[in-house]
């Protein structure tokens, strides 16, 4: 288990839809919190992601609102407007978000907590291999997910050395520690997460709210209550 870095908070960028936000993504940011740390998560939905041209079922604003009520009362969870969305119509792209983040706290140790789904679409990401040295990656995977192969995920250029298997820590989380080096000879560590067993997809709870919002709040085991009562109270998700 990591030790507390001395001076200055560990404050961790988890972006996305959150389109909706739900358990899946506060379990995987309670791992990420408890294992590596973290003084906050800040939960950063996104204007427009360049990898997804059809967009968000629901507004920004929609989702913003969503998030705040999935973690409001929660320690060590805050809403960001990192990633809102461009006045000039442009997509969110990581790198400029963190560099914008790295100003905005400059004594601050920065990460970058992704799902192992959105790391694998890393060599497809707008200066990807910056990504990792702007802000150490930490990958949140789920059983049946193989990223043994890290090597043959990772932007062209760059090796991979495993430094250590963590352990699991007390709330039962394993960390698992890697190096990153470039070819200019630069490091960076690099975080695994394995074998959460959390549930971080949204298209089923969507596909079921198109169909009948009643019935997806009054069972849908996945949505916060306060969640599942928007999404019922705005008729989001509803197809025709």
């Amino acid at each position: 288990m990591l030790e507390p870095a001395d001076g200055g908070r560990r404050i961790a960028f988890f972006g996305g839809s959150f389109d909706p936000p739900h358990l899946g993504h506060i379990g995987v940011a309670r791992a990420a919190q408890t294992a590596m740390h973290l003084d906050t998560v800040l939960f950063a939905p996104v204007g427009s992601q360049p990898l997804k041209p059809l967009g968000s079922s629901a507004s920004f604003e929609d989702r913003v609102a969503m998030t705040e009520l999935a973690i409001k009362g929660l320690p060590h969870f805050a809403i960001s407007f990192a990633d809102a969305p461009d006045w000039s119509g442009s997509p969110n792209y990581t790198i400029d978000t963190l560099l914008r983040l790295q100003s905005e706290f400059p004594s601050a140790t920065l990460y970058t907590l992704i799902g192992a789904d959105s790391f694998l679409s890393l060599p497809h990401w707008y200066r990807g291999a910056e990504v990792l040295f702007v802000a150490p990656l930490i990958v949140a995977s789920r059983p049946g997910q193989s990223l043994e192969d890290l090597t043959a995920i990772l932007p062209a250029g760059l090796t991979i050395h495993e430094n250590t298997d963590a352990g699991t820590c007390e709330a039962g989380v394993r960390l698992r520690v890697f190096t990153l080096r470039n070819a200019a000879g630069a490091t960076t560590p690099f975080y695994l997460l394995p074998g959460l067993h959390i549930e971080i997809s949204a298209s089923e709870i969507r596909e079921q709210g198109s169909a009948e919002n009643d019935r997806l709040c009054a069972g849908h085991s996945l949505l916060p209550d306060a969640v599942c009562d928007y999404i019922a109270a705005h008729g989001l998700y509803r197809q025709g």
